[in-house]
């Protein structure tokens, strides 16, 4: 299905809104309403584990609840956009930048690319999305952060819990309810 594309930058510009107000209020869950009921939101976290929320209360309580903590004060500010209306999909390329300064005053963030690939339902709600970003690199910051002491205590029970599959959203690769390359009607 086709949009046009005034309502596809709208879409894309609310959303940029919701990303920013999560951001200052370090609370993630405020953007599920943004989503439609039955959407699916996944990632792969490497060779053998994928994270997969499917409907709208999963999204907020595994993709923006469970996966976001000990992430208030980052940032992920959207650097490129790339909006196809014809097929309704949005493209977003951003970074994650963790807040606070080394001592050489370069930015905490993650040395990698991170995006998310959107697919528009309508009713200015996404249906779909999926994410990619470099987990190695992400990796390596928490570990710098938690080297130098100024890893937050949320991020430190987030890494210390363990990645269970069949728990919060998390799967063996290909065993996700929905596929990472399932894309919508």
């Amino acid at each position: 299905m086709s949009w046009s594309r005034e309502e596809m930058e709208e879409m894309v510009e609310r959303w940029l809104q919701i990303n920013q107000k999560a951001e200052e209020l370090g609370d993630w869950s405020v953007m599920a309403e943004m989503y439609t009921e039955d959407a699916s939101y996944g990632w792969n976290y490497g060779a053998k584990t994928e994270f997969m929320a499917v409907g709208r209360d999963e999204i907020r309580e595994y993709a923006l609840g469970v996966e976001m903590q000990g992430l208030g004060g980052w940032e992920y500010p959207y650097l490129a956009k790339i909006i196809d209306p014809e097929q309704g999909y949005f493209v977003g390329f951003w970074k994650q930048v963790a807040g606070g300064e080394r001592p050489d005053g370069t930015p905490y963030e993650v040395a990698g690319i991170g995006g998310s690939w959107f697919k528009y339902g309508g009713d200015f709600k996404w249906c779909w999305q999926r994410d990619w970003f470099d987990l190695g690199n992400a990796t390596s910051l928490f570990f710098e952060l938690m080297d130098n002491g100024t890893l937050s205590e949320g991020m430190t029970q987030r890494m210390t819990r363990p990645m269970k599959i069949g728990s919060n959203g998390l799967y063996a690769v290909h065993k996700a309810p929905v596929g990472i390359w399932d894309l919508p009607e």
